[in-house]
């Protein structure tokens, strides 16, 4: 298999990525990594964390945060472990595990997995969110990463609510048609969600959704202001989604959690 070792945050870290098979991560894992803010030590768990990308956007930015990066594919958690290895990412390695796991195991299999309850202070993931209809693809690798399969949210929530402390965080990246099954999915686990919708362009549709709520709340559901990848005209980003992307700035909740 032949890999790539890309730069994030202009060059703060670099990730070890296959290149041609499974699934290569871009401004999606940095966005799902602006969404974690906290002062002072912070444990974040990574769920479907791949190669890494998003763990380590959190450990560069922040820098007492220790992340578990979870990842069930043998092959993607052997690049996060190379991403580990890398010179490039010797100051962040120490605060950064791999952890192979399956992150819908219940009960006694999720614990004997390393998936403890009520551990860390914030979980983020990106799930597979396409609709298995919506496109094929010989790659085993990425139909698993790119997939959505039936209650993957409810399956991966549950997990998220089990081993986050209460009032720790949820922080979740997915494609708009799946807000329904998000909401449901948070149940009475999670509340205060707040919600920002991504927009590739001011005149396009939303193609993500930004999501964020906190074990235990009752606060009520929020739409935040909408976010613009990039202008009108051409290809750059508006200086609010450069700075998100590059973890120069954090997509703080309106009402955040303690810590």
């Amino acid at each position: 298999m032949i890999e790539t070792v890309d730069a994030f945050h202009r060059g703060r870290f670099h990730v070890v990525q296959p290149k041609g098979v499974g699934h290569r991560s871009g401004v999606d894992a940095m966005l799902l990594a602006s969404l974690v803010n906290a002062n002072g030590p912070v444990s974040v768990a990574d769920f479907g964390a791949g190669a890494g990308a998003a763990g380590l956007a959190v450990a560069s930015r922040l820098f007492q945060a220790s992340v578990l990066l979870v990842e069930r594919s043998s092959v993607m958690a052997d690049c996060a472990r190379k991403t580990l290895s890398l010179p490039e990412n010797v100051a962040l390695a120490p605060r950064v595990t791999v952890l192979e796991a399956d992150v819908t195991s219940r009960g006694k299999a999720r614990l004997a997995a390393g998936l403890a309850d009520d551990v860390h202070d914030h979980v983020i993931m990106n799930p597979p969110f396409n609709d298995p209809a919506d496109r094929t693809t010989p790659d085993v690798l990425k139909a698993e990463a790119h997939a959505m399969a039936d209650g993957l949210f409810e399956g991966w929530i549950r997990t998220a609510g089990a081993v986050l402390k209460p009032g720790g965080q949820l922080s979740l990246i997915a494609r708009p048609q799946s807000i329904a099954e998000i909401i449901a999915a948070c149940g009475r686990r999670f509340g205060g969600l707040e919600i920002t919708v991504v927009h590739p362009r001011p005149a396009a549709d939303a193609t993500r959704l930004l999501v964020t709520a906190v074990k235990g709340s009752r606060a009520r559901l929020l739409f935040r202001p909408p976010l613009f990848l990039h202008g009108g005209d051409g290809h750059a980003f508006t200086p609010e989604a450069d700075a998100l992307n590059n973890g120069r700035s954090a997509i703080i909740r309106r009402g955040s959690p303690r810590r």
